[in-house]
């Protein structure tokens, strides 16, 4: 879990020290939902706030707090603003309690300069007393040692780091490793001759070799499946009983969901689980369980409750059908299970992101498409349609091959080759790949050789369309219905879906792949726009070449004609087009809604 600023700051107390203030304390309580409190109040209110914001000098600041602070783990964030508004300072609890991440919100928040000085920020590399909190990595190691640690990382010693598993925090480590950090591949690499400092992330018990400080971050990363007796007595004892039991198979606690049979849903252990240590719980039908193969079938179970197992089956589809870690345990009066989704696992098993493109600007890609990318082993792209440009920040040694040339059939050899290999395969789709995409078929093939693939959303061309075209797409009161379509070719439409029945409602329609068939398309649509309705023909959007030609309806297919527009051209049709005309309710002063009260005149 990668918790946002707002969910790791959740109470904010604001001190004025002077009327000079009251501007920069009026913005940062609507803003960010602050409480102004007295300054002779910060005493008492000191464990209620998760930050405190100083408004006025740096002097008053620190001798208002400097009786109540006692530890880094413990102390809220303290920032303090000149009163001035021009900076903004980290003064207090800087990473563990998010000082400096305030003061950014702040200093952009006002417009003022940010005044941070804590060596990990300053030299660019990772704080990491926050990767507890921020993806949410409990710290297996002494924590006596992390202020070692960490003086020992900002110090640039040399820095091993082991990782057993992949989540947003490891990818995250991969793609900013410092210089000084070596990612090693097991535990026997970590020579204390070569390095200071062994970082961790991993579920897995390791043994350190002497001589090496280690800090060691838990990644929750499984799922335990687990069953139970009717209403067992020492309930309560069954938490720490199934983590003392997977300790000895090697696994540290580092579950992130409990699953089990919904028959259990009121058992006082699961009650347990919620409230008392704020698990997340998940239930199955005892079909749903029934079709999980697992490797300790019973047929008592079977026989009672309808399923042959419980926890190994709950285990696996809580974690996406991943691999069973630990097999069933069994207790006193409980059976447990331990499973990891396979997106977490660095072993060699193959996967396809079959990812959107966009309409066709390289920067257009999404944040995690071009990750994707540059994590593939194979990039598959739709070459008649996607730019290469596209895949140029494919890492060292990936293969990168245009599907314009290749059947689907060979397309799907391809992919199931590299799959086999245990490699990561990106497929890449024009636009979003959900719209005229063509990846049911494919995902039918790898549904029957299951095998384990995942979508990337793309922006489509019609998004590109309305923001080239500077047009709001939906008018209020005239137009609240974008059409996404395509004329009758060589592939048939549906008799419900023809042009002409979809021009009725004369909402905005974007008609993909019907250059070619202009004509007809002109003819449909004129049998119920007027012939005066904007168009626009959008060749190539986004590409370097973009074209985009305006007219109306009627002339629609001479534009297409003359400019010789064929494929990647998206038609749009509709009064939208080039609108200005029609205000929104959503920022009239009139109107109330949930972050603001509508002012009426008639009270005024």
């Amino acid at each position: 879990m990668n918790l946002s600023r707002q969910e790791m700051m959740q109470k904010l107390a604001v001190i004025q020290i002077s009327e000079a203030g009251s501007k920069i304390a009026s913005t940062l309580t609507k803003q960010l939902g602050a409480r102004v409190i007295q300054r002779t109040d910060v005493g008492k209110e000191w464990k209620h706030f998760d930050a405190f914001v100083f408004i006025g000098a740096m002097g008053i600041c620190v001798r208002t707090i400097v009786p109540y602070i006692k530890d880094k783990h413990e102390d809220p964030a303290v920032v303090c603003v000149d009163s001035m508004g021009l900076n903004v300072v980290s003064v207090l609890s800087g990473h563990i309690g998010g000082a400096n991440d305030l003061t950014r919100d702040i200093a952009a928040l006002i417009g003022a300069r940010e005044v941070i000085t804590t060596q990990s920020d300053n030299a660019g590399l990772w704080a990491l007393d926050t990767f507890e909190k921020r993806f949410d990595w409990p710290v297996a190691s002494d924590i006596e040692e992390m202020q070692d640690c960490i003086f020992a990382f900002v110090n640039r010693e040399p820095t091993a780091l082991l990782m057993d598993v992949c989540d947003d925090g490891t990818d995250y480590l991969e793609a900013t490793k410092p210089e000084h950090v070596t990612i090693i591949n097991s535990i026997q690499e970590a020579d204390p001759r070569k390095y200071k400092l062994l970082m961790i992330v991993s579920p897995y018990a390791h043994q350190i070799p002497d001589g090496l400080l280690e800090l060691h971050f838990v990644p929750m990363v499984g799922t335990v499946g687990f069953g139970l007796a009717h209403h067992p007595e020492d309930y309560e004892e069954i938490y720490d009983e199934i983590d003392e039991a997977f300790t000895k198979y090697g696994y540290l606690p580092c579950s992130h969901r409990y699953c089990t049979i919904d028959i259990k849903a009121d058992e006082p252990f699961v009650e347990m689980l919620r409230d008392e240590y704020d698990e997340k719980v998940v239930f199955f039908t005892a079909e749903e369980l029934a079709a999980v193969d697992v490797p300790h079938p019973s047929e008592t179970v079977a026989k009672y409750i309808g399923t042959p197992s419980v926890c190994e089956a709950a285990a696996i589809l809580g974690s996406n059908h991943g691999k069973l870690i630990i097999p069933k345990v069994k207790g006193k009066n409980w059976t447990a299970a331990l499973a990891i989704d396979y997106k977490h696992l660095r072993q060699k098993q193959g996967h396809i992101e079959i990812v959107g493109a966009g309409p066709g600007d390289p920067d257009l890609v999404s944040v995690r498409g071009r990750k994707m990318l540059e994590k593939a082993d194979l990039i598959l792209y739709a070459g008649s349609l996607v730019p290469k440009a596209l895949t140029e920040c494919h890492k060292p040694g990936a293969i990168v091959r245009s599907s314009a040339d290749m059947n689907l059939e060979e397309q799907c050899a391809l992919m199931k080759e590299h799959y086999d290999k245990g490699h990561f395969i990106v497929r890449l789709h024009t636009g979003d790949p959900c719209i005229f995409g063509a990846i049911q078929e494919q995902m039918a093939f790898f549904d029957q050789h299951g095998m384990d693939y995942h979508i990337t959303p793309g922006i489509s061309s019609f998004l590109a369309a309305a923001a080239e075209l500077q047009s709001q797409f939906t008018i209020p009161e005239r137009c609240q219905t974008i059409i996404l379509t395509r004329g009758e070719g060589r592939t048939p439409m549906p008799e419900k879906e023809q042009l002409h029945l979809l021009a009725k409602s004369q909402s905005t329609m974007c008609i993909f792949l019907s250059a070619s068939i202009v004509d007809d398309v002109q003819r449909e649509l004129l049998m119920e726009y007027p012939e005066d309705t904007p168009v626009a023909a959008c060749y190539h959007l986004t590409w370097p070449d973009q074209k985009i030609y305006r007219g109306v309806l009627k002339d629609l297919a001479k534009i297409v004609h003359d400019n010789k527009l064929t494929l990647t051209t998206m038609l749009v049709v509709g009064e939208a087009i080039d609108n200005r005309q029609g205000l929104s309710e959503l920022y009239s002063k009139h109107f109330t809604h949930l972050f603001r009260k509508g002012y009426d005149e008639k009270c005024s």
